[in-house]
């Protein structure tokens, strides 16, 4: 790389080499790629900032992150898997907290100080503001929510939802996202997926069948929708759920691909 030129030369200052030298080094931006990756879930960011603060046992962080424990499980194998926590036993009990690494370390450092700009940046719509939608409107979007949540195995079109309650499809969509922090159908996709996971790992229904009840009459796209936003099939989310959050690695196919 002696004298490394780039095609279009604009009189910079800029050492090249040395730059071209460390780009060479794919491995280790792949490591580094693989850690962001893990922190790319906004869920399994929040474990694990939560482990940097406190130690906990999976039930406790189920109860606090108001999710299932297979789900908690799951997660906190992926972060097990790039060391950025780790886990002690105690009895019958596996508590867990972020790894004392510089890596760990950094990356706390990186989301607390991300959050605090991006907070300054763009604060949550806070509740004063929803001041400006008449209470009647709150009102529609809530229950909208609240019909969306007792229908998790229907498919209901946001036009649909705006014809029944009488509301501009705009208006609702934009009045749903200030109330409950997200669009729609990314809320109704979370938690069709934190139901999928439930089934998965506390009954014996067949994957279609679970597919059916979170709004997919087709297995193909469902399995699809899961693998996407638990990074694993549902056949393997199963496997992993029932052997237990101390499965042996050579034993669960979800420990040995994560």
């Amino acid at each position: 790389m002696d004298g490394f030129q780039l095609p279009h030369h604009h009189n910079e200052d800029t050492e090249l080499e040395p730059l071209k030298e460390q780009l060479s080094k794919t491995e280790e931006f792949q490591n580094a790629s693989d850690i962001f990756r893990q922190l790319g879930d906004t869920t399994r960011l929040r474990i694990f900032w939560l482990l940097c603060h406190c130690e906990e046992c999976v039930i406790n962080l189920s109860a606090m992150m108001e999710m299932s424990s297979p789900a908690v499980s799951h997660h906190l194998k992926s972060l097990r898997s790039q060391d950025l926590i780790v886990s002690r036993r105690e009895g019958k009990e596996v508590y867990y907290r972020a790894a004392d690494t510089k890596v760990s370390q950094l990356l706390h450092q990186v989301i607390e100080m991300v959050m605090e700009y991006t907070l300054c940046q763009a604060p949550p719509v806070p509740k004063e503001a929803l001041a400006k939608y008449p209470p009647e409107q709150v009102a529609v979007a809530q229950a909208v929510h609240d019909q969306l949540m007792d229908r998790l195995d229907q498919r209901v079109t946001i036009e649909d939802l705006a014809r029944q309650h009488l509301m501009n499809p705009t208006t609702l969509k934009t009045l749903f996202r200030a109330v409950y922090g997200n669009s729609i159908a990314a809320h109704m996709k979370e938690h069709r997926m934190e139901r999928a996971a439930d089934l998965l790992a506390q009954t014996e229904d067949s994957i279609a069948q679970i597919a059916r009840a979170v709004g997919y009459e087709n297995q193909s796209k469902f399995t699809t929708a899961f693998k996407e936003y638990w990074q694993m099939l549902p056949t393997e989310y199963r496997k992993c759920a029932t052997a237990g959050t101390d499965c042996p690695k050579t034993a669960c196919p979800c420990c040995k691909k994560h």
